[in-house]
């Protein structure tokens, strides 16, 4: 689904480096979550993946159809725009251009946000925006979900909603799942695959890996992933 071989890149074309030779095979069907402190890379590898920015070096390719994307900030939350959750999401569906507009109640279903469809947006919770964001993003029925940090501002039980819907797409309907995590309990739980990124440089792991070698680390007191 997504393949990067000798990838580096440097906002300014030279060294420093924010990515280094980063070689990654993320297969179709997989529930990747990129963990590693501020800094090491974990953003810009995703506005890679997004072809928002183009590799200084190295190549990165993805064999998705369609790629939804769930932001970690959004320009609706505590804004007074008059815009409901329905306008919102029908905008986004005519500039796919999907014929379909019965695709949209379906997807507010899914998350559990149907009763919202008329609400504004800016009055919206953490954890209902971050919903009505995800619905957005399967508005065009991706193969490839990502999203930035997804627990970032959202409360306990919404986390519990939201990964608990992201297992049941990736595990039921094959979507492939690529996320941004500092939510390392989350993303152990829920990953079938950790991407640890140090310095610019990263090594896929499993959950049961990860959290073994980072509660090793962690028992020295010499973490180097943040909470």
């Amino acid at each position: 689904m997504i393949k990067a071989e000798n990838l580096s890149f440097s906002y300014t074309g030279t060294a420093p480096y924010v990515l280094r030779g980063i070689d990654l095979d993320i297969r179709r069907g997989e529930y990747v979550s990129v963990v590693g402190e501020n800094g090491s890379g974990k953003s810009t590898l995703m506005r890679l993946i997004l072809k928002f920015i183009k590799p200084t070096e190295g190549t990165i390719a993805s064999e998705a159809r369609r790629i939804g994307y769930v932001p970690q900030k959004n320009d609706f939350s505590n804004s007074n725009f008059p815009i409901t959750v329905y306008e919102m999401l029908n905008s986004y569906r005519k500039l796919l251009k999907i014929k379909n507009k019965g695709i949209l109640a379906e997807n507010l279903e899914k998350v559990g946000m149907s009763e919202f469809s008329g609400a504004l947006m800016g009055t919206l919770s953490g954890g209902q925006t971050q919903k009505i964001l995800i619905a957005r993003a399967l508005t065009g029925d991706p193969d490839l979900l990502i999203l930035d940090e997804p627990s970032t501002g959202v409360d306990i039980g919404s986390q519990k909603e939201i990964y608990g819907f992201l297992r049941k797409m990736n595990r039921e309907n094959q979507i492939t799942i690529v996320s941004v995590e500092h939510n390392l309990d989350a993303a152990v739980s829920n990953s079938t695959l950790i991407y640890h990124l140090v310095n610019g440089q990263g090594h896929l792991c499993s959950p049961k890996q990860y959290a073994d070698e980072y509660l090793k680390r962690n028992d020295k007191g010499d973490a180097d992933v943040e909470l």
